[in-house]
């Protein structure tokens, strides 16, 4: 295994001022939204006003988006003050309706998505690496953030009926994937495939997933699909016939000291997806010399300390990782459609987001949630937002 390896290059160049000036005037779109009015509101129906595409804009008529637990922080208020109305939703599919006259590599009826970023600076050293995820003044999140490319008008995301995003942020999706376990891909699927994909994972490595959520269930598809053994870490018992289904050579139980001990220094790399507080130090244990662990999930207090002695005495690396840039996600569709993974996924209708919502919380869904927009109501004649 060789960390760092290099991440491909970005799609787009930066933008010319000239560029980043251009406005369009005209009738937009008004579309049919689920979203929040505010922390405690609930997900309700609203009508969002898509912006006229510009020569770069693609418009997609979105059929299916996922639900992350991040969508649920956001609409809640639990990850701080948002601007509302707000409509969540960053793991789009749909197909292109139109597209502006500069754009060339895309067409109406394309099947395409979109994911956590709508865009960033282009211009940083991080954006010039394809890493736009880590964009040094800032990246556009698809949903509740200005946008500074559009007059600073706040994101709205994919619990829509349509979205306008410049082309150079829309991924083609492979021939053959189901849209609607496809969807989660483009968030849960590239944040376990980049740090599988830096830590170059390969045939004869050994993979441990701590949680089999929506993030742990993707990261042991996708490194069962690199070849890798796969280890899965889980505090309850009941979930090892599962983690089996999925693929894992072997489930762990981790209240169980004796278990742990037997996993001493037998994993190269660890994908950690718990986003509660928890102790690490005995998942570093299980480490191989010079093995390294990342953080996935976010959780909302700080966590017990790392134990520096156990990093020095065997090389080992305690790492973060953020979704994954615009070239390596399209990498990640290509290599789950060769390969056959999608997500584990239970579709919802609009009037049933509140109740996903809530389960989510609960853990009760196996793995994500995905809305089919069809079931949206009929847009009315003035923009909520």
């Amino acid at each position: 295994m060789t960390p760092g390896r290099p991440v491909p290059p970005p799609l787009g160049k930066p933008l010319t001022a000239a560029e980043t000036q251009e406005t369009r005037t005209g009738p937009g779109t008004l579309t049919a939204a689920m979203g929040a009015t505010s922390a405690e509101s609930g997900l309700r129906p609203l009508t969002l006003a898509r912006r006229v595409p510009k020569d770069d804009d693609v418009e997609i008529d979105i059929e299916f988006c996922g639900l992350c637990h991040s969508d649920v922080h956001a609409t809640r208020g639990e990850w701080g003050s948002r601007p509302y109305p707000l409509v969540p939703g960053h793991e789009i599919v749909g197909r292109v309706r139109r597209t502006g006259a500069a754009v060339d590599d895309f067409r109406a009826g394309d099947l395409v998505g979109v994911g956590c970023l709508v865009d960033s600076c282009r211009e940083c050293d991080s954006c010039l690496e394809g890493l736009e995820q880590y964009c040094e003044r800032g990246n556009v999140g698809t949903y509740g953030v200005k946008d500074p490319r559009n007059g600073n008008a706040i994101t709205q995301g994919g619990y829509s009926g349509t979205i306008v995003v410049d082309r150079r942020f829309v991924l083609r999706i492979p021939e053959g994937m189901d849209p609607a376990a496809t969807a989660p891909l483009l968030c849960a699927g590239i944040t376990t495939y980049s740090p599988l994909r830096y830590f170059d994972v390969e045939p004869g490595d050994v993979v441990g997933v701590v949680g089999l959520g929506g993030l742990g269930h993707m990261a042991v598809k996708i490194a069962k699909a690199m070849g890798a053994e796969v280890v899965v870490f889980t505090s309850s018992k009941g979930k090892t016939a599962a983690a089996t289904e999925l693929g894992a050579d072997q489930v762990v139980l981790s209240r169980e000291p004796s278990a742990m001990e037997a996993a001493k220094a037998s994993i190269d790399v660890i994908i950690d997806t718990v986003a509660a507080p928890h102790d690490l130090n005995p998942y570093l244990r299980t480490l191989r010399l010079g093995g390294a662990l990342f953080q996935l999930g976010l959780p909302p207090s700080d966590m017990p300390p790392v134990s520096p002695g156990l990093l020095i005495r065997r090389r080992l690396a305690y790492s973060g990782s953020l979704i994954g840039g615009i070239a390596e996600t399209q990498e990640m569709l290509d290599f789950c459609a060769e390969h056959g993974v999608a997500s584990d996924i239970e579709i919802v209708g609009a009037s049933g987001l509140n109740d996903a919502y809530d389960r989510m919380v609960a853990g009760d869904v196996k793995y994500r949630f995905v809305l089919d927009t069809k079931t949206l109501h009929t847009p009315s004649e003035k923009a909520d937002a």
